[in-house]
């Protein structure tokens, strides 16, 4: 009978913050690196388990019940390593909140499935969902008719965003008259969500819509969720800055739901320096293909062909859990391999009842300048609800010192941010060596604040 050998280790004070997970796996002379599960707990204790193979491999398909809402607002999205419950929040009935959510994995890492469950667990729990599927609609097609708005293009989701913005500012303003300070699901307003899946090709640099697309994912982010309106984005990001500009989405990192499927290694330092991780914390890699044992094989020895399965999809972390570095894994959704028209399973999970909710009008939140661009037979290039910004500096005369001062808020930009609006502001490229020194010398002149832990880099204001 196969056994778990288990290790229970003392560690330094403050725990294991980095360790080389392949020494780990030599050391215990496990070739498969899949196997082993290194976990550190609270204090000065951390564990190791050795399976005979891998424990997410072979999860139970999903079913209808996994994907209801229970009493504190969460469905059942999978399952730990350790067969303990993955649960996702998508309401809590202490605060009234709706959920900022955000789902990131690479191609292939099993993002298109996930998203069908939450959107099934909407569906069936009563929660009304508008949906933009920016891969013209085929990452999750079956959603067709399970959803109150369902848009494929950019320009509409930024018209389904100014919708449900709307939204969120009428409800602000009924709440206040009824003197009411939150939310309380379906008395009188329904749960609500936005949901954009591919948010990437929305918010990255150069797409025609990113500006106001941003800036109306944040307000959902920031005022939304407290009058019953969410935001959940799923995206193949290797980068925040892709998204918008971390600044968008920094709130709805760290309060929000927040699933990190297989990625790359410059989302994983983003993350990290942003805040949602410890510094220095490091996650066990997700493989493409579980079970693959590297070695060096004889000229005569014949190659298994099942060695380039891909079979990691639906492995995760769930980095605002209560377990944020504890591998994971999503029930199985929908059918092993590709079907030639909409997924009978996933159809079945949906069920056959309407949706909640009405769809959201989209001419009505068409402006008048793009009216007046359609009738005059063209289409404004960029949605003119966000006023255009007001000139900005000549920077091409400016030092890098006087660039920094001048794009930095009153309240300060983290580096990267920093870094960003240098590349955006029409001066010469500089290096991020070059921008580091010139902070130290701003904040030895007092022209910057000292450090404070924040990460933030914050102008001193003259009085």
């Amino acid at each position: 009978m196969a056994v778990v050998r288990e290790y229970v280790l003392k560690t330094p004070p403050g725990g294991v913050k980095r360790y080389d997970h392949e020494a780990l796996c030599d050391l215990l002379g496990v070739e498969d690196r899949s196997r082993v599960i290194f976990e550190q707990a609270v204090g000065r204790e951390a564990v190791c388990r050795v399976y005979p193979s891998n424990p997410l491999m072979g999860v139970r398909d999903m079913t209808a019940n996994d994907l209801v809402m229970d009493e504190r607002g969460r469905i059942q999205l999978g399952t730990y390593f350790d067969g303990s419950p993955l649960r996702f929040r998508l309401f809590d009935p202490r605060t009234g909140n709706a959920q900022r959510g955000a789902v990131f994995g690479t191609t292939g890492a099993g993002k298109s499935r996930l998203v069908q469950a939450i959107l099934i667990a909407c569906k069936n729990s009563r929660v009304v969902v508008h949906l933009a599927d920016l891969k013209h609609g085929q990452s999750v097609p079956e959603a067709a008719g399970q959803v109150a708005t369902r848009v494929t293009t950019q320009y509409e989701a930024v018209l389904m965003l100014r919708g449900l913005v709307a939204e969120a500012e009428r409800r602000m303003a009924e709440y206040a008259a009824m003197g009411r300070s939150g939310f309380v699901k379906d008395d009188p307003d329904p749960l609500v969500y936005g949901i954009i899946d591919e948010a990437n090709r929305l918010l990255e640099k150069g797409a025609p819509f990113r500006e106001e697309a941003a800036l109306l994912i944040k307000e959902l982010g920031r005022t939304g969720r407290s009058v019953g309106v969410g935001i959940i984005i799923a995206a193949q990001a290797g980068h925040l800055d892709e998204l918008g500009g971390s600044d968008t989405l920094r709130g709805m990192l760290k309060e929000g739901e927040v699933i990190l499927l297989r990625w790359s290694s410059a989302m994983m330092q983003q993350l990290v320096s942003d805040g949602l991780l410890p510094r220095g914390e490091s996650l066990q890699p997700i493989p493409k293909v579980v079970g693959q044992v590297r070695r060096i094989r004889r000229y005569d020895e014949e190659r298994v062909d099942s060695e380039d399965d891909v079979n990691s999809q639906g492995m995760l972390y769930h980095l605002t859990g209560i377990r944020p570095t504890s591998m994971a894994r999503t029930f199985m959704v929908g059918s092993v391999a590709p079907t030639p028209g909409f997924d009978p399973l996933i159809l079945a999970l949906y069920g056959d009842h309407a949706p909640p909710g009405q769809a959201i009008d989209l001419e009505a939140y068409v402006s008048a300048k793009e009216q007046e661009a359609a009738a005059e037979g063209g289409q404004a290039s960029t949605p003119s609800a966000v006023p255009a910004p007001e000139p900005g500096p000549d920077t091409s005369r400016m030092s890098t010192a006087q660039r920094i001062l001048a794009a930095l808020p009153a309240d300060g930009l983290a580096e990267v941010d920093l870094m960003a609006a240098l590349e955006v502001d029409g001066g010469r490229r500089v290096a991020r060596a070059s921008v580091r020194t010139n902070i130290s010398t701003l904040r030895s002149k007092g022209k910057l604040a000292r450090p404070d832990g924040s990460g933030l880099i914050v102008p001193v204001l003259a009085d």
